[in-house]
C-alpha cells in the first residue's frame, strides 16, 4: 500500500513542543510528530505560540508530507518522529 494523508487534522503538543498528524497505509494508521525545532526554523521567534506552530506546519505542509513519506519508507513504524535531519 501507499502512504496517504486523507485527514487534514493536526494538533499541537504543548508539553513536547511538537505537532502531531496522521497518515494511513491501507487500513493502518501511522502517527507522525514534527519537532518544534523544524517549525521554529521557519520563524524568527524563539518562543512560538500554538497558533504560530500550527501556521508554520501549514506553510511547510508539502515538505512535511514528503519527509513523512520518506521516513515511513525507510522505517515502516506506527509512530515516526520528524526532526531537522529529515528535512536535509
Amino acid at each position: 500500500m501507499t502512504l496517504a494523508f486523507p485527514n487534514n487534522a493536526r494538533s499541537y503538543d504543548e508539553a513536547r513542543k511538537r505537532v502531531r498528524f496522521s497518515g494511513h497505509d491501507g487500513m493502518f494508521e501511522v502517527y507522525f510528530f514534527v519537532a518544534g525545532e523544524v517549525l521554529r526554523a521557519n520563524s524568527s521567534s524563539r518562543t512560538a505560540s500554538e497558533a504560530e506552530y500550527l501556521a508554520s506546519f501549514d506553510a511547510l505542509k508539502p515538505r512535511i508530507l514528503k519527509a513523512a513519506q520518506a521516513a515511513y519508507k525507510a522505517n515502516c513504524a506506527q509512530t515516526i518522529h520528524l526532526d531537522l535531519d529529515n528535512f536535509r
